[in-house]
């Protein structure tokens, strides 16, 4: 017996949805591999530069640059 999904609506969800998915031909699958590819080195990237970057002193900065507007804040009565 199949499997019957339905989907957040309660609608039955159709057998043909995972062959939608799938790359069809040589160059789609290598679009896909290009693409999945790029995405990860993003990521790696980008936590590479958090990580080099990080500077653990930087939400006291905030307090320090708030502290400057306070004294305008007053003047302006706000």
């Amino acid at each position: 017996m199949p499997d019957v999904q339905f989907d957040s609506f309660g609608e039955p969800l159709r057998d043909d949805r995972g062959l939608a998915t799938r790359p069809q031909g040589q160059a789609s699958r290598w679009m896909l591999r290009v693409g999945t590819g790029l995405f990860w080195l993003l990521v790696v990237g980008i936590l590479s530069a958090r990580v080099l970057y990080f500077d653990p002193d930087f939400a006291s900065k905030f307090g320090q640059f708030a502290a400057l507007f306070r004294p305008l804040s007053t003047i302006l009565g706000g």
